[in-house]
C-alpha cells in the first residue's frame, strides 16, 4: 500500500531522547530492622498486591512523562495583530484562537522582524534574522532587472535556474526539523513553503512538491491544507502515534491570505457589519482560519496528544485590508509599521507552561527555535539571536528587539544590503523606523507605541536624542553600507 503522505521522504530516524527518572540511593546509616515473621506464599502475595498495583501504576505514569514532547507550529498568513476577538476586534470572531490564547503564555507585544512571507518563514524555522539567513525577499534577481525589465514567468527555464540557485541559502541553514531529526522526530510540512523541496530543510514528510519547473513557487499542493480539510495531518498523527515517533508539524495554511473567498455561511455573518464587501470578506477569512485551527487542536485531542504537545502560534506578517479591494493598505504588509510586523505569539504546553497574557514583555519570532529547543531539553545552536521566552530572567534582561524590511524583489543573490529598505528597533515604549539610503526621500520616524500603538504621532523632531540613541542600537545590531 502506498504511503499516505504526499511526497514523504524516507529517512533513518534515531531513537528519541527522553527524560529519565532518577532513583534515590539507599542510606547505609539506616538501622537494621529484624525480618518479619515467616508467612506462607499465599499470604505474602495478598499483602504484596497493593504494592504491586501501585508500582505498576507509577511506572505507567512515569513512562508517559518520559515520552518526548511533540511540536506544532501554527502560522497565520497575512493577518493584523488586532484581528482577533481576544485582541479586541469589535467584529471578527476567533473562538478557537481565543481559547488557545487563554491556555497559553501569550505575548501581545510579539513581532516578526520582517513583514514579508518568505523571509519571515525562513526566520521562524531557522531562528535567524533575514540578513543572517540570507533569504531577504520573495523572488530572486533576473537578467535586465536593473534596466526595468519585468520579472519573467516563474516557470521560464532561465528564471527557474535563478530560483534554484537562490536555494543555496536554505541549504546552508540548520532548520528546526534538521535539529530535531537526530532525536527521532518525524516532521510534516503543510501549507506555505518557498524553499523548494521541503526535504532541504529536513522535513521527512511534506505536502509541497517544490518543483519549480511545474507550479511550485510558495507551497503548490501544500496550499490545499485548511482550505480543503486536514486529513493529511490526521493521517500523519495516527501514523506517528502507531509507530511511537515524536513529531514536528508545520501548519501554515494559505489563510486568511488572498484569494478572499470565504464560505458563504461565514461571509453572511459580516455583510451587515460593514459597507465594504472586501472588508467583510477579509473578516470572514480570519474566522475561517480560526475554524481550521480549532480543527487542528481537535485532532490533538482526538489522538490524545494535547497534554504532550507544545503548540506555538505566530503570524508571518500583518495585513490591513483596503476598503475598496482585497489588497493590503499602506503601513501594513511589507512595511516596518505595527500593521506589518506585530503579531500575538503563543506557547501552550498544559501543566508545564503557565497560561497568562503578557502585555508588557517583547517577544519575537526569532525566539521560537531557542525556546522550543530548551523546552525539549536539546542543544540550542550557537549564534542564534533569540532568547528562551519561558525563562523569566532572560525575558527581563531583554533590552530591545530589532527588525528589517527588504524589497519584495531581491536585488542581489548573495548580499542582503542592496535590498534593504528599513531597519527598526523597539526599546521600552519607543520604536524607531530608520530608512536606508535606498529610501532617500524618507526620514526617521519615532513613536511611543504604548501610548500610540497605531503610530499616528511621529516624535522624531521632538526627541532627537532618543532618535540618536536608538540609531546607535541599530548600528550595533546590523550596519551595512546601505544603512
Amino acid at each position: 500500500m502506498a504511503h499516505v503522505f504526499p511526497f514523504a521522504i524516507k529517512t533513518k530516524l534515531h531513537k528519541p531522547l527522553s527524560r529519565k527518572n532518577t532513583s534515590r540511593k539507599s542510606d547505609s546509616r539506616l538501622h537494621h530492622v529484624p525480618p518479619p515473621p515467616i508467612m506462607n506464599a499465599p499470604h505474602r502475595l495478598l499483602l504484596a498486591l497493593p504494592v504491586i498495583c501501585f508500582t505498576l501504576l507509577f511506572c505507567e505514569q512515569a513512562f508517559a512523562q518520559d515520552d518526548p514532547l511533540n511540536v506544532v507550529v501554527i502560522l497565520s498568513d497575512d493577518q493584523a495583530w488586532t484581528d482577533y476577538s481576544f485582541m479586541g476586534h469589535p467584529h471578527i470572531q476567533t473562538p478557537n484562537l481565543d481559547r488557545l490564547a487563554k491556555e497559553s503564555l501569550t505575548f501581545t507585544r510579539g513581532y516578526s522582524p520582517v513583514s514579508l512571507c518568505r523571509p519571515s518563514l525562513a526566520t521562524i524555522i531557522s531562528g535567524l534574522y533575514p540578513h543572517q539567513h540570507g533569504i531577504v525577499g520573495n523572488d530572486p534577481p533576473w537578467p535586465g532587472m536593473q534596466n526595468g525589465d519585468r520579472r519573467p514567468a516563474h516557470n521560464q527555464p532561465a528564471y527557474v535556474q535563478n530560483r534554484m540557485d537562490y536555494l543555496q541559502h536554505v541549504d546552508k541553514l540548520d532548520c528546526h526539523p534538521e535539529l530535531l531529526a537526530p532525536h527521532g522526530y518525524r516532521s510534516l510540512q503543510t501549507g506555505k513553503w518557498w524553499e523548494g523541496k521541503p526535504s532541504r530543510a529536513g522535513f521527512t514528510d511534506a505536502m509541497t512538491h517544490g518543483d519549480f519547473t511545474r507550479d511550485g513557487r510558495h507551497g503548490d499542493d501544500g496550499l490545499k491544507i485548511g482550505r480543503e480539510g486536514l486529513k493529511v495531518i490526521d493521517d500523519f498523527l495516527a501514523d506517528t502515534q502507531s509507530k511511537k515517533q515524536p513529531f514536528y508539524l508545520w501548519y501554515a495554511p494559505f489563510l486568511p491570505h488572498t484569494p478572499h473567498n470565504p464560505p458563504e455561511r461565514l461571509l453572511a455573518k459580516y455583510l451587515d457589519k460593514t459597507d465594504s464587501l472586501p472588508m467583510a470578506k477579509y473578516w470572514a477569512m480570519c474566522e475561517w482560519f480560526d475554524e481550521t485551527c480549532g480543527e487542528l487542536l481537535g485532532l490533538l485531542d482526538k489522538h490524545s496528544l494535547a497534554e504532550n504537545t507544545l503548540v506555538v502560534y505566530v503570524t508571518d506578517n500583518g495585513w490591513i485590508n483596503q476598503t475598496n479591494a482585497s489588497r493590503y493598505a499602506p503601513r501594513s504588509k511589507r512595511s516596518p509599521n505595527e500593521g506589518g510586523t506585530r503579531t500575538p505569539i503563543m506557547y501552550r504546553l498544559p501543566g508545564v507552561i503557565e497560561p497568562r497574557m503578557d502585555t508588557t514583555n517583547l517577544a519575537s519570532t526569532i525566539d521560537v527555535v531557542p525556546t522550543t529547543q530548551k523546552l525539549l531539553g536539546f542543544e540550542v545552536p550557537e549564534g542564534l539571536p533569540g532568547i528562551d521566552v519561558l525563562d523569566s530572567d532572560e525575558l527581563e534582561l531583554r533590552d530591545a528587539i530589532y527588525g528589517e524590511i527588504f524589497e519584495h524583489d531581491i536585488q542581489s543573490m548573495n548580499d542582503p544590503s542592496p535590498s534593504l529598505q528599513y531597519r527598526w528597533v523597539i526599546q521600552g515604549d519607543y520604536k524607531l523606523i530608520d530608512p536606508s539610503k535606498r529610501m532617500s526621500d524618507e526620514s526617521p520616524e519615532l513613536y511611543n507605541i504604548v501610548n500610540d500603538p497605531h503610530e499616528n504621532q511621529n516624535l522624531a523632531d521632538q526627541q532627537p536624542e532618543k532618535v540618536e540613541t536608538l540609531q546607535s542600537l541599530l548600528d550595533e545590531w546590523y550596519s551595512p553600507d546601505s544603512a
